[in-house]
């Protein structure tokens, strides 16, 4: 399978977002794509960002056209060095860009066993081993992602480094109430978005302190779409959800009556 790689969000991405906007509400369609209400532009770098990192993400299909969230289409307009690749696995026709035709390193960011702490990764690093390197991320939920990991394993193992950012599993993760910068509820303490997750990597990978820079303006624009978000659900009624029952559970419960209106 091939995966023709999308530097930025199409104009038929555009449409699709627009699609999913309520009739009457008008969209920032030059800009950021989302609704003039919250809009992001004045948040945005005036021009994508250069980066010595080239950052590539395979995005699942679905993340990007049915996630309202998705930090996707603000990382195309934040960082010039960026490929995406729709698909859900990677495989040697997927993109020219991997394995890269220089001896710059690929490192995968997925927080599998397998993977070294970033940070340390780049201390242990001599400077010329890690130049340029290439930052391969997958975009998707976690399910998704996983699935995408193991099925991209057979290819990228031969040539990518397993790196990570700092997860703690046993400790529930952050709600955007909790947190300025977290989307959504994360599963385990120091899960991240995409867009935060690239941010806090070149913060690293970048030469010569260039990525602390880069990643006060990424963090800034994430910063702001959730300050949006969380204002419009502090605002909004929401409906408690019905707790869905296993009918097993039901099916139980119908016995134990049965047998009570015997006794």
């Amino acid at each position: 399978m091939h995966f023709d790689p999308l530097p930025v969000p199409s104009d038929a991405d555009d449409e699709d977002a627009a699609a999913a906007v309520p009739p009457g509400r008008s969209v920032c369609h030059t800009g950021c794509g989302r609704p003039s209400r919250v809009c992001l532009c004045p948040h945005l770098p005036p021009s994508p960002l250069p980066t010595s990192t080239t950052v590539v993400i395979l995005h699942h299909p679905h993340a990007h056209r049915r996630n309202p969230l998705s930090t996707l289409p603000l990382l195309a307009r934040s960082l010039s060095n960026l490929h995406l690749l729709p698909g859900r696995r990677l495989v040697p026709s997927s993109t020219p860009l991997l394995p890269p035709p220089s001896p710059n390193p690929v490192l995968l960011l997925y927080p599998s066993p397998a993977a070294s702490d970033l940070a340390s990764w780049c201390r242990s690093t001599p400077p010329s081993a890690r130049a340029s390197p290439t930052l391969l991320l997958l975009d998707g939920t976690w399910k998704q992602s996983k699935e995408m990991h193991s099925a991209s394993l057979p290819f990228l193992s031969s040539f990518a480094v397993p790196v990570a950012l700092p997860v703690d599993s046993g400790v529930d993760g952050d709600s955007m109430f909790e947190s300025e910068l977290v989307v959504r509820k994360e599963p385990h303490k120091g899960c991240m978005s995409t867009m935060e997750a690239v941010a806090r990597a070149l913060r690293l990978l970048e030469p010569e302190g260039k990525g602390k820079e880069i990643e006060e303006v990424m963090v800034g624009v994430l910063r702001a779409m959730v300050a949006f978000q969380t204002e419009h659900l502090q605002h909004r009624t929401v409906k408690p959800r019905i707790k869905m029952r296993k009918k097993k559970e039901l099916k139980r419960e119908e016995g134990m009556k049965r047998n009570a209106g015997l006794i």
